[in-house]
């Protein structure tokens, strides 16, 4: 095997001085790292946009309207009575607020340059005054980094960026409660790679200026912070050692050393670590902080404890068909009655809640951590995990609250009647009046829904197919009877797949569905008659092989010129001539294979994959280490093509042209690398040499490029903040139509109805008109040859 990677790459690196002959000195794009330059990239788009002929064109939302997605704060104003209003932030649909309780909401964040937020933080002296933070401190795969602090003076209708641009996660916005210009920011720090901007930050101007007052390391960020209401100089800050690797969740090592708790005394000049009756600093993880109102001296902490609570045995799997990894500790909740000077564990004492917090959060702990202590009591305190949990003994039992969905990030109590709460969870916002025994749902589920991708069918009217973070697959039909550009919103059905699925469907009989299902897994089923038949088609491995390593979205590819053929990405291209009943593998491993980046997620896989529609064999397959393959005989040989400035990224999308053979389209995000360049290649002779064709598009990353089905001139691009056409094959771009900030993973044009289709990661499906940019009626009547009207 060894030896097989050695020839591997040593044939690559020969290859590579060969095409160098053929490409020139081609100069490579430099990685876009900085927050700063990403706001200055999105004021470009900005005006892009103003002026694109394309402005008017109009983005219609179809759904789904009966699902939301995941919201990661909340905050209301209080009293009630005055004004019902309440503030939502979003995992990557940005800021929502509503003025009548719930009732309905709006977006107030459309026109900033990033819809990842992550606390929300509302100015007690001033209600109109709201500080938002960007970037998810929860650091899913699905997480999308910030740009820094946002502040409004009139309660959403303006917004000013007030710095920290570099920090990309905010974990938590303190506003001091008696002087206004007073607040402090924790900041988490980039999702993979380290960065000195992590810490604690304050300002005592408003946010004119900025001063780090806690800092360890650029490993080190602060996730929480809290202030004592009856002497706000006093405060408590939770430090997070963390990185979130390609094929590793974030965890703690045993070099891991800065996870802790704390204490400031003089706002912060000072400082002092609280750590007493805590685990060692090595099972130290992601720590929540709170604070009791009635009694100061009271804190609690979540902790995320990875002290191993019990060997994991062979064979036993976990939520995604995974070996199960050792069972840690998972959520303790840890409480101080002398000002944090020490610490006691309350929860877990006895056998029953030992489970209980075991499977608190999943042993995800890195995804939760929130903490809320009762403002009238002392005694009872609200964890958040895959559940609510609510204990009114100070931590030492819980009852879970079954709120409508589940993993909650977001927790407001009225301070005025505590039985008054509002959680934000995956599912969007639910509101209780009763703490929590009950919920009311006075609003449609806000349109925040998660898509990684969609696809469609041929049914009249037609139907599109997606996976949504956190709620499964589903599809919905696109209802044009009103009219092209009044395209209905719909609810959507659930189908096969999960929440990181590829869907494709048989277009002879729009019933057959194949969807790759967790890490690699492939099913198919008959719409008709799903769930009953759904069923796994790939065969198991000898013992003795590698075990198949699939991304959390695997790349499936229908052949153009048999329907019967089907295409999977894991490691290898696999082929099936049967519909799935049989299967080879046609590729060798087609990444690096390193064994040191094997972890408990999986990577090194291949991410993007496609056939050529002018003929069969030609195929091209990109994988998430950046590596990108063609072969032209059915799989026999391979030959590497990444060359010249080609970076080596992550390959988001590789299409083969349906107009000219040797044509192929490559995009590339950094995403995962913390850079946001803008990555977008063609090659005319097969991938031998790659030219750059991204052109003045200002933003990225970019996940998905298309060619136009009746236009060959026209492509379209879908970036994490836009979309993009093409009407010269790349040579020029505008920004197509009114869509605000979101982030386009998936891009589609319906060949029969014209329709162009994108899934957002964050604000839905939306469809487009596609009659008015590709002049289909123009083109078909020059191809009949018939005059024009």
């Amino acid at each position: 095997m060894r030896k097989n990677l050695k020839a591997n790459f040593a044939k690559g690196l020969a290859s590579l001085f060969i095409i160098a002959s053929f490409t020139g000195y081609s100069q490579e794009k430099k990685p876009v790292l900085s927050g700063k330059e990403r706001i200055k990239m999105f004021s470009k788009q900005k005006e892009l946009a103003e002026s694109s002929p394309y402005k008017d064109n109009h983005w219609q939302y179809i759904g789904p309207t009966n699902i939301s997605g995941r919201c990661t704060d909340v905050e209301a104003i209080s009293p009630r009575g005055n004004q019902y209003t309440i503030w939502v932030g979003s995992a990557t649909g940005g800021v929502w607020k509503s003025v009548n309780e719930g009732t309905t909401f709006e977006p107030v964040f459309d026109e900033m340059p990033s819809a990842s937020i992550g606390d929300l933080a509302i100015d007690p002296q001033n209600q109109d005054v709201v500080w938002v933070g960007t970037g998810e401190a929860n650091i899913f795969r699905s997480s999308n980094a910030g740009c820094g602090v946002f502040k409004t003076i009139d309660g959403g209708k303006s917004w000013k960026v007030m710095g920290l641009e570099n920090t990309h996660t905010i974990g938590r916005i303190r506003v001091h409660p008696e002087n206004s210009d007073i607040v402090y920011v924790a900041a988490t720090g980039h999702e993979w790679t380290p960065n000195k901007e992590r810490g604690l930050y304050k300002t005592t101007d408003g946010g004119a200026t900025w001063d780090k007052i806690l800092e360890i390391d650029e490993n080190t960020g602060v996730f929480d912070v809290v202030l004592d209401p009856s002497s706000p100089e006093t405060v408590y800050a939770t430090s997070w050692e963390r990185i979130r690797l390609k094929w590793n969740d974030p965890r703690t090592f045993e070099k891991t050393r800065n996870c802790g708790i704390w204490k400031s005394t003089d706002g912060g000049n000072n400082w002092k670590q609280i750590n007493t009756g805590l685990p060692e600093a090595k099972d130290r993880g992601r720590i929540g902080i709170d604070i009791s109102p009635t009694n100061p001296n009271v804190l609690y902490a979540l902790l995320d404890n990875y002290e191993i609570a019990y060997k994991a045995k062979k064979g036993e799997l976990d939520s995604y068909n995974r070996q199960k990894q050792d069972v840690i500790k998972g959520a303790t909740v840890y409480k101080s009655t002398d000002a944090g000077e020490t610490w006691q564990k309350t929860s877990g004492l006895t056998p029953e809640t030992k489970v209980y917090m075991e499977n608190h959060s999943g042993t995800y702990g890195w995804v939760f951590g929130q903490i809320r202590v009762d403002p009238k009591d002392e005694n009872t305190i609200y964890t958040l995990g895959i559940w609510l949990n609510k204990s009114t003994d100070g931590g030492k039992t819980f009852t879970p609250i079954r709120d409508p969905h589940s993993d909650h990030h977001g927790l407001w109590i009225d301070p005025n009647n505590t039985n008054y709460i509002i959680d934000a969870q995956d599912g969007g916002i639910s509101i209780s009046y009763d703490a929590g025994e009950t919920w009311k749902h006075p609003i449609e589920p806000l349109p925040l829904a998660q898509f990684y991708n969609v696809a469609f069918d041929y049914s009249t009217p037609f139907r599109v197919f997606g996976s949504i973070q956190d709620h499964h697959s589903y599809y919905g039909t696109v209802d044009l009877s009103y009219g092209r550009d009044r395209a209905r919103q719909v609810e959507f059905e659930h189908t096969l797949g999960a929440e990181g699925s590829t869907h494709v469907i048989d277009p002879r009989d729009n019933n057959t569905v194949y969807a790759s299902v967790y890490y690699g897994n492939l099913a198919r089923a008959e719409l008709d008659n799903y769930p009953a038949s759904a069923k796994q088609v790939l065969p198991p491995n000898y013992p003795d092989e590698p075990a198949l390593r699939g991304q959390w979205v695997s790349p499936i590819v229908m052949s153009p010129h048999n329907n019967d053929i089907i295409y999977f990405g894991t490691q290898y291209v696999m082929k099936s001539i049967d519909k799935g009943s049989t299967w080879e593998k046609i590729s060798p491993d087609l990444t690096f294979n390193d064994p040191d980046k094997l972890g408990d997620i999986n990577y090194q896989t291949i991410q993007a994959l496609d056939e050529s529609p002018l003929l069969h064999g030609l195929l091209y397959a990109g994988t998430d280490d950046g590596r990108i393959w063609r072969t032209k005989d059915g799989g026999k040989n391979w030959d590497e093509i990444r060359s010249g400035a080609v970076p080596q990224r992550w390959v988001s999308r590789i299409i083969a042209s349906k107009y000219e053979l040797g044509t192929v389209y490559l995009t590339q995000t950094g995403r995962r690398d913390d850079d946001f360049q803008v990555y977008v290649w063609k090659s005319t002779d097969f991938g031998k040499t790659w030219e750059d064709i991204s052109g003045d598009i200002p933003v990225g990353p970019v996940n998905v490029i298309r060619e136009d089905p009746f236009n060959s001139e026209v492509l379209y691009l879908g970036t994490d903040a836009s979309v993009y056409i093409s009407k010269n094959k790349g040579e020029s771009w505008n920004v197509l139509g009114d869509l605000p900030f979101a982030y386009v993973h998936d891009l589609q044009v319906h060949p029969r109805d014209n329709m162009l289709i994108i899934a957002t990661h964050g604000r839905g499906v939306f469809v487009m008109d596609a009659n008015p940019i590709n002049e289909k009626e123009k083109l078909m009547r020059r191809r009949r040859y018939e005059p024009e009207p």
